[in-house]
């Protein structure tokens, strides 16, 4: 792990069974991320379909319930990614809240795809975070998704 992979820190409300529940489970995955296709428990692959011509597929590393989640990409659209690692690691606050800490182990600034792949984490963890909080999240191809790769493509 390097210090310039891409982090993002949010606490939400949510427990951490809930947050683990958001991240081990098909449905749930599809409503704050993308659609998502397999097996998201340990060894399982999840294959997470973004376009009719472009997917990810994630190892599940661990999958271990109040402490988190670890994938690493296995194959995807972008090829920056395969061999990269997605953790989530949840960390249950006095009160009850929990904090997500995610980091995309391997993705960092001399990476081409860095810019788009950042802007995309940060609208995703927001989806995640939402999704855990009021059960709505606002996933790939959803009307603030679109906004948001449209405020990307114009500069």
């Amino acid at each position: 792990m390097s210090e310039q992979d891409y982090t993002a820190t949010v606490q939400v409300a949510a427990s951490a069974d809930e947050v683990f529940e958001a991240l081990t489970n098909l449905d749930a995955l599809s409503a704050w991320w993308t659609r998502a296709t397999g097996d998201p428990l340990p060894t399982g692959p999840i294959t997470f379909p973004f376009s009719p011509s472009g997917q990810a597929v994630m190892h599940v590393d661990s999958a271990e319930r109040g402490a988190g989640v670890r994938w690493t990409t296995t194959a995807c659209m972008v090829e920056d990614w395969v061999g990269t690692s997605q953790l989530f690691d949840l960390e249950t606050l006095p009160g009850g809240d929990t904090e997500i800490r995610f980091r995309h182990a391997g993705l960092t600034p001399e990476l081409e795809c860095y810019r788009d792949c950042q802007s995309g984490w940060n609208h995703f963890i927001g989806s995640l975070a939402s999704y855990v909080d009021t059960g709505l999240g606002q996933p790939n191809r959803s009307e603030e998704d679109t906004a948001r790769r449209e405020v990307r493509a114009a500069g």
